[in-house]
């Protein structure tokens, strides 16, 4: 009889917690995944459809809750800025990252977005570890999910490009990594660690980039790609010195040392990025604790493959067909290894980017390029004649003008007459600049979560210069005349509509045309697990939980 008390007693203070601890497990998913196709447009979910495979972006498309107006709300639209916004749930404005490189008044030197020289890289003997996120100025939805529960959760960020993994990666990544074309291997910086985990060392022995290199970029598809353009199109840039751009590529023109680096300018770089990030799912046991895990993932070769042949080649069109098939061994492998409704994963890009100039030249479209250091001397040249002096302007960097404050007050001019004079010189000067504000406009302002204010969206009060400017649309700014290829940063539509996918835990399948923002993402999933949204977000959720 005391035993069957002793029972009743148990089962009488225990089935609660028991209780309790099932619905814990049902609030958050055993691992979050955020994956970012760098200068991936909205318009190649559909257009290349009919090349995908069922269990790639179909699978996404299909099971998962797709938004088919998602945009970017600032400029200049970059890969720095898209990741920090990603991630924050903010715009530059918030977050800092006004652009990849900026001008530093205080250094009085362009910097890069990431660059940190107190780091040493960790897995190479190089400065290509001397990074950190130290300029990136709000949260991240991955810092966020780690204070959340003090650290117990862990948080992973890899790339192929650098900034494309610190940034996702926040400011309290367990590790990140990213891909050294000097040596071909996955590195590190000393902000995360110091030295590299023995399963990464053991995929960088096998050497995979000069393996990949020694055959040929063929079509993994021999039908004609009608939806794209001939092989060997307008505007193409010859990257592997053939002489021509038509498939298949062949690497015999260029060094072993210089294949290193082209990889990334192949499929076969999303495709080394996939392989480690199998390795790291497997060794560190992602979603396989109590507390919910979060692997930042972006695919950044089709950045430096749409950059050179323009999102209208039969490169590009094969590089998603292929990217594709990546994805669905990257579901395939959550569903193995963390379980099908066990994870919560997002799809979106940093940007997208804008047709080949020659492309659009063919087809009677106004196009073109704007040397930006002519535009420099020429700013500095007429200052000489207006107010006497080249030195008021002190640098013109990524379409921002910075002017000399010590120049401005020695001769009593105030920013109001300059801005005026140098906008109506713009203006008579080059008529391929559309929008020019001044930080004297936006000064009394406040971002928005619309696409009313993009320039005040994509400034800084303390880091964008005195004036900025945009080019017309299909106009591209740059030191070089831009003949082949192409770019991205305007405020244009190839330049902001981005796909956004969520799939998996809790996410009900549907579409919606409404108009979302890219600063919607982390408050999103910042709902969806129940963790504190990021310290700058002005983001909202847009995504209802299942029932």
């Amino acid at each position: 009889m005391k035993r069957i008390i002793y029972l009743l007693t148990f089962l009488l203070f225990t089935q609660p917690s028991l209780i309790a601890a099932d619905k814990g497990n049902n609030l958050q998913p055993k691992l979050v995944v955020g994956i970012v196709v760098d200068q991936m447009r909205f318009d190649y979910l559909y257009r290349f459809y009919d090349q995908y495979s069922d269990n790639g972006f179909k699978r996404l498309m299909n099971q998962g809750m797709n938004f088919t107006y998602a945009q970017y709300n600032y400029i200049p639209t970059y890969t720095g800025p898209g990741h920090a916004s990603i991630y924050t749930g903010t715009t530059p404005y918030y977050h800092g990252i006004i652009s990849n490189d900026w001008y530093d008044k205080k250094s009085k030197k362009v910097i890069n977005c990431i660059s940190d020289t107190t780091c040493k890289t960790v897995g190479a003997e190089n400065t290509e570890g001397q990074v950190s996120p130290k300029q990136l100025l709000a949260s991240t939805i991955t810092d966020q999910l780690r204070m959340s529960n003090n650290g117990l959760s862990r948080v992973f960020a890899v790339s192929v490009k650098d900034r494309a993994a610190v940034l996702p990666g926040g400011h309290m990544a367990n590790a990140v990594y990213w891909y050294d074309g000097l040596t071909g291997n996955f590195i590190s910086s000393s902000y995360y660690m110091k030295e590299l985990p023995g399963w990464v060392k053991n995929f960088n022995m096998l050497q995979l980039p000069q393996k990949f290199m020694k055959t040929s970029w063929q079509l993994l598809k021999e039908q004609d790609y009608t939806s794209s353009m001939p092989d060997n199109g307008l505007g193409e840039r010859d990257l592997f010195n053939e002489k021509e751009t038509t498939f298949p590529h062949i690497f015999d023109s260029i060094s072993v040392k210089q294949r290193l680096e082209s990889i990334k300018s192949t499929p076969f770089g999303n495709e080394l990025l996939t392989d480690f990030v199998f390795r790291l799912i497997f060794n560190e046991k992602l979603g396989q604790t109590d507390y919910p895990d979060f692997l930042a993932v972006s695919f950044s070769s089709t950045d430096y493959i749409g950059h050179a042949y323009g999102p209208n080649s039969l490169e590009v069109m094969d590089t998603y067909v292929k990217l594709d098939l990546q994805i669905a061994k990257l579901l395939d492998s959550l569903d193995r290894r963390v379980g099908k409704g066990n994870y919560l994963l997002f799809l979106t890009a940093d940007h997208g980017v804008k047709p080949n100039r020659a492309y659009l030249e063919d087809n009677h479209f106004q196009a073109g390029s704007v040397n930006t250091k002519t535009v420099g001397v020429q700013l500095r040249e007429f200052c000489k004649h207006r107010f006497r002096t080249p030195r008021i302007i002190e640098i013109l960097s990524d379409n921002q003008v910075y002017y000399n404050h010590w120049v401005l007050d020695s001769l009593n001019l105030d920013n109001h007459s300059v801005n005026t004079a140098l906008i109506n010189f713009l203006r008579t000067t080059y008529p391929q600049i559309g929008t020019i504000s001044t930080k004297e406009d936006l000064n009394s302002k406040i971002p928005t979560r619309s696409m009313e204010t993009f320039f005040l969206n994509g400034s800084s009060p303390y880091r964008s210069g005195d004036l900025s400017f945009e080019l017309s649309i299909d106009y591209l700014t740059g030191d070089e005349s831009l003949e082949t290829g192409t770019s991205h940063q305007s405020s244009y539509d190839y330049d902001t509509h981005v796909p956004l996918l969520f799939f998996g835990w809790h996410i009900v399948p549907g579409e919606s045309n409404e108009e979302v923002y890219i600063e919607d993402i982390a408050p999103t999933i910042a709902n969806l697990i129940h963790i504190q949204e990021p310290d700058a977000t002005i983001g909202v959720p847009i995504v209802k939980e299942k029932p």
